[in-house]
Parts: C-alpha cells; sequence; structure tokens
C-alpha cells in the first residue's frame, strides 16, 4: 500500500489541489471505482472533483442529496465504510442504489469551520471489498480532516481575494452611478467563478432593466434620466450585502451577482429589491435565474436576462 508520504507538501497549498491529490492517493492505496469530493447545497449533492474509473461521474455532476448513501451516513443510519453495502438497511433503501451498481461505501464528513456540513470525501465500488478496509477509517477520517482545514483557511483567502479585486477594480466603475461598468463586471464575474468552481459555493444573479428611460430622456431631459439611474443604484446599495457585485452593465440595465446565496435566498432579496424600487416610485422589470454547478455564472447570468425581458415583454402587453 501506498504512504502518506507520498502526497508531497506542494499538492497540499490550497483546497483544489489537495483535493485532487487525495484522491489520487486514496485511489492508488483503496482501490474503488469511483471516488469524490463532494458539496452539498440544499438537496444538491454537488461533484467538485472525481477520480472517476468507470462511473462517468465528472466535477459539475448535480445528484440529489437525499438519495445518496451519504445523505445516511451523516444521519448516523449507516457505517462510514461498508465493505458490503447490501448488508446495510440504510444503503439498500437509498434510491443512488437503484440507480447504478454499488457493492462497497466509503464516506466521511467535510466540516466548516463553524460546524455545518460543508460535504463528504466518499468513494463506491461495484464489487464488495475485504472487510480489513474498515482498518482504514482512521486515515480517511484524518484526510477529510486535513481537507476541511484546508478549506477553512481558503474560505478566508478567498474572502481577502474578493476585497482585493474590488479594491484593483474601482477604477472600472460607472462614472454616473459609481457601480462598476461592464467591463468590472465581467471580470469580477469570472473571478467568482472560479470561487464557485473549486468550492461549490451557490449564486444567483439578478438583472434589472429600468423603464421608460428613453422616454424620460426625450420628455424631461437627459439630467432627469441621470437621475433616475442614480436612484435606482442607490436603491441596489440599500439592499444588497457586502459581498455581492452590483454592476450598470449598459445604458438602462444593471445587474446584481448575489455571492453565496442560493436561489431560495435570491428570491427573497428580489422580492424585497421590488418592493423598494415601488416604494421609491421606480419602475422596472427584473429577472433572476441562479447558478447551475454544470453550467455556470454567464449561464445563469443569459438566463436571468431572458427571464427579466419575458416580464417586461409581459408587462407591456398588459399595460393599457
Amino acid at each position: 500500500m501506498k504512504s502518506l508520504h507520498t502526497i508531497g507538501a506542494s499538492q497540499l497549498l490550497d483546497f483544489n489541489t489537495a483535493a485532487l491529490s487525495v484522491l489520487t492517493y486514496l485511489h492508488g492505496r483503496l482501490g474503488f471505482d469511483l471516488w469524490m469530493i463532494t458539496r452539498t447545497e440544499g438537496n444538491d449533492w454537488i461533484v467538485l472533483q472525481a477520480n472517476d474509473q468507470g462511473y462517468g461521474v465528472k466535477a459539475g455532476d448535480v445528484f440529489n442529496w437525499t438519495d445518496s448513501f451519504c445523505s445516511r451516513m451523516i444521519q448516523g443510519e449507516g457505517p462510514r465504510i461498508a465493505p458490503c453495502s447490501d448488508e446495510v438497511a440504510a444503503y439498500i433503501q437509498a434510491p443512488i442504489g437503484q440507480q447504478v451498481k454499488i457493492g462497497a461505501y466509503v464516506g466521511v464528513p467535510l466540516i466548516n469551520e463553524d460546524g455545518t456540513l460543508f460535504g463528504t470525501l466518499c468513494a463506491i465500488d461495484p464489487a464488495p471489498q475485504p472487510p480489513a478496509i474498515q482498518q482504514e477509517l482512521p486515515l480517511i477520517e484524518l484526510l477529510a480532516q486535513l481537507l476541511s482545514r484546508i478549506l477553512h483557511a481558503d474560505t478566508k483567502a478567498a474572502e481577502q481575494a474578493r476585497l482585493t479585486e474590488r479594491l484593483q477594480t474601482e477604477a472600472l466603475t460607472d462614472g454616473l452611478t459609481g457601480l462598476y461598468n461592464r467591463r468590472g463586471w465581467d471580470q469580477l464575474l469570472d473571478s467568482e467563478e472560479e470561487r464557485c468552481t473549486i468550492y461549490g459555493y451557490p449564486a444567483c444573479i439578478i438583472v434589472i432593466d429600468i423603464d421608460n428611460l428613453k422616454t424620460i430622456n426625450d420628455s424631461q431631459g437627459h439630467a432627469a434620466g441621470d437621475h433616475l439611474l442614480q436612484q435606482t443604484a442607490a436603491v441596489l446599495r440599500q439592499i444588497t450585502r457586502k459581498q455581492d457585485i452590483v454592476a450598470r452593465i449598459g445604458g438602462d440595465e444593471f445587474a446584481m451577482l448575489c455571492v453565496e446565496c442560493s436561489l431560495d435566498e435570491g428570491e427573497q432579496l428580489k422580492t424585497r429589491l421590488e418592493q423598494v424600487l415601488a416604494a421609491s416610485q421606480l419602475q422596472a422589470s427584473v429577472g433572476i435565474a441562479g447558478r447551475h454547478p454544470s453550467q455556470g455564472l454567464r449561464w445563469a447570468w443569459a438566463n436571468a436576462d431572458r427571464a427579466m425581458y419575458s416580464f417586461k415583454r409581459l408587462r407591456q402587453a398588459i399595460s393599457p
């Protein structure tokens, strides 16, 4: 069997590299056709990294958390190592076992710094394995703890990276509203996508289009139109959190990137935004979409934009 010393210090510098190294090491030591690092987000079970030798699973795949062996392991219904998963009632009943052949299972939790569940380090194989693999549990738990510690450090580094990026893009702001301009939005969106891909962070995008800006410019002058845009920017600043990104991406169009924010939380933010806009007598069309792990933030942006235009056309169709 391979020694733990085969994982060098340079392979443990960041969570992404460490995860890949741990999966490679465990596959070499214990076999198993599939080793994964996963994240749970609601009922989404997101594959962050995979060492796959036969199941066809890859990073970015999403499964139902409640279907998994891991969800039952976390609830204490099944062991962390099951050399023969058919001998464990909770695993026999898990829907994932009806979808793919699983003869043996390994799973241990990955924990956030606040003690909540981040995800799992887990493995499955179509064939039962020797009972002796149960002796490997202390090593696997140690590697999971190591990954959790690296995750904690990376999470803090990610927060600092966001702050640094915002400071570096101060020049990429819209002169009228003080929000990020389209170039700043593009740069920060791509940077956040990298973090979402590595850590499985949820995120959603809200697109806001101001109604009747051209009419106001034509009838009341550009000063009135500029004031309308500045009022809108002030509302967006009022309702967003410090980690969120707000930009003016077009003449009358704004966008918000809600960082580490589920779609349910984003829908609540959208509702609040619409209420504050209405209270401020600002008419706008709003659309929202969540990031899907296999698609990314630009896909979410395009979907939010389509949702906004669908809503805008509906409003125009029913307006007198």
